[in-house]
């Protein structure tokens, strides 16, 4: 399965994305920061899924569906920063999606994540993580998941990963660096987290119009790949 993740900077990288769908083929696409009101339902062999609702500049999630059927759709608020309550209000931070994938006969869950602002503290954003990991499970309960998005967490990614390894889930940055906005704040800002799939790789993509660049995450079932294994043992 191959999913990208895109934080569109207000929108101002909106036209690159049918140039992305036809370049990288994937299945499902993640956006952040996207013009809610202004999406197309169709973004080459992509599909709408849904999108948030509660802010213009919000998150949506497409995908193909020759590959998937879509179940369950839900948008979520997640504890607020203080750049939410005073500033540009962000009230659903997540929206993830319970697909059926067709060709594996299985179900599972992928999200669009949109952590707080950097002035917001690494331990709002740690909660709110965690808050989403756990109402993705509401969604789809020992489902296989990835959330994939702006986490917001430009230092201390080792205690981040031991975190969210607390609530069973793997963190993985990509191969180089996806936000260069900033001199002090660049590093690895897109991140997918995941549980009951094994991340093959996780490639930055090449900058466009967002001071964000899209990353790119190939993964596979994880039970499937320890069965495979396990088949071509007997058979060696």
């Amino acid at each position: 399965m191959k999913v990208i993740s895109y934080n569109l900077r207000k929108n101002s990288a909106v036209g690159e994305l049918i140039a992305l769908a036809e370049r990288y083929e994937p299945d499902v696409l993640c956006l952040q920061e996207c013009d809610t009101l202004e999406m197309p339902g169709e973004i080459g062999q992509l599909h709408l899924v849904d999108s948030t609702k509660r802010n213009r500049l919000g998150l949506a999630l497409y995908f193909r569906r020759d590959r998937f059927s879509a179940l369950e759709t839900r948008a979520f608020e997640l504890k607020k920063s203080l750049h939410d309550h005073v500033l540009r209000p962000a009230h659903e931070r997540l929206i993830g999606t319970r697909l059926h994938d067709i060709a594996a006969d299985r179900e599972l869950v992928v999200a669009s994540f949109h952590a707080a602002p950097l002035t917001a503290l690494n331990s709002l954003r740690r909660n709110q993580i965690r808050s989403a990991h756990e109402e993705l499970n509401v969604l789809g309960p020992n489902l296989p998941t990835l959330m994939v998005g702006d986490y917001n967490y430009p230092v201390f990614k080792r205690q981040l990963s031991n975190r969210v390894k607390e609530s069973g889930y793997d963190l993985t940055l990509s191969d180089s660096r996806t936000y260069t906005r900033y001199k002090f704040f660049r590093g690895h800002f897109d991140l997918a987290t995941s549980v009951g799939l094994t991340i093959d790789s996780v490639e930055t993509l090449p900058q466009g119009q967002s001071d964000h660049m899209p990353i790119l995450v190939t993964s596979t079932y994880t039970d499937a790949a320890a069965a495979g294994e396990s088949v071509s043992q007997e058979v060696a």
